[in-house]
């Protein structure tokens, strides 16, 4: 049977996969990179969750992940890390090359003659900045509810069911969550417009959006890229149009065998050993 090809993406925008948390989707997330062929990759912040990270809990297909995405690099692909909230001990970094990777707390873009502001968007959240340890506390909240998430979803698979999101009911039932989105996606418009770009995209709130923004001074494409906890989401950028990835809808990803080795023959220090090779035959 012949190996299906590729799908060529000009971009592709991922964030808040939170790797090392119960949350993260990592088999799905490596069969979607699996399928495609990015020319230039961003990772939109919160990508490996220092917040939470411990070495009792990196499987296998976490690290998976990393050498995946540093495979990339060794193929030309041109990888940009955002720094986000969950992984801001890297903003020290931030200006750090080594040849096609980079990590910046902001990207600006040209896609066709448009401005594109790229960033995660914690800088917004009022909490982050004023009450940082309230929201550490809030996300080992959160991260307990995806633990019980996934015990209610195995057992309406065993009877049969489709699964479903429970941080999602809740945020979509809170009038408060629904407000701090749309104040979130306004700040980011209003900014974006007096700064003269054409695109804003963020992360942060793992709220998958494509929109457009007008307000007395302008518009703006607010674009949110999602998350790989609840949404397993992604942006893409192809042609002069930006869509939304859903993992959901992509039966070729699904169908996608991952090899038994992500999952049980090689341990951490196996795949740590084979990530330092692919990132040293990186050129520089």
């Amino acid at each position: 049977m012949a190996k299906k090809r590729k799908r060529e993406v000009e971009l592709v925008i991922i964030s808040d996969v939170h790797l090392g948390t119960y949350g993260c989707h990592s088999e799905e997330l490596l069969r979607y990179l699996k399928t495609i062929k990015p020319k230039r990759l961003i990772l939109n912040g919160d990508i490996i969750d220092m917040w939470q990270f411990s070495k009792r809990y990196w499987p296998k297909s976490h690290m998976e992940i990393v050498k995946h995405i540093t495979g990339l690099l060794a193929k030309g692909t041109k990888i940009t890390y955002l720094t986000g909230n969950h992984d801001e001990m890297l903003r020290k970094f931030a200006g750090f090359r080594l040849g096609s990777f980079q990590i910046e707390n902001k990207k600006v873009l040209s896609l066709s003659g448009k401005s594109a502001w790229i960033f995660h968007g914690d800088v917004f959240d009022v909490t982050m900045r004023y009450s940082k340890w309230i929201a550490r506390l809030g996300a080992i909240g959160y991260d307990a509810l995806i633990v019980l998430n996934a015990v209610v979803n195995f057992i309406l698979k065993f009877f049969g069911k489709g699964r479903i999101s429970l941080s999602k009911k809740v945020k979509d039932s809170v009038k408060g969550a629904v407000k701090f989105i749309n104040n979130f996606e306004e700040t980011a418009a209003d900014i974006a417009i007096a700064n003269g770009h054409h695109y804003v995209v963020c992360g942060h709130i793992h709220h998958p959006e494509i929109k457009t923004i007008k307000t007395e001074k302008g518009e703006v494409v607010y674009l949110n890229s999602g998350d790989w906890v609840e949404n397993l989401t992604a942006l893409e950028y192809n042609k002069n149009e930006w869509s939304i990835y859903r993992y959901a809808d992509d039966k070729r990803a699904q169908s996608l065998k991952i090899h038994k080795r992500y999952r049980n023959s090689l341990d951490n220090d196996e795949i740590f050993k084979d990530l330092v090779n692919e990132f040293l035959s990186v050129k520089k």
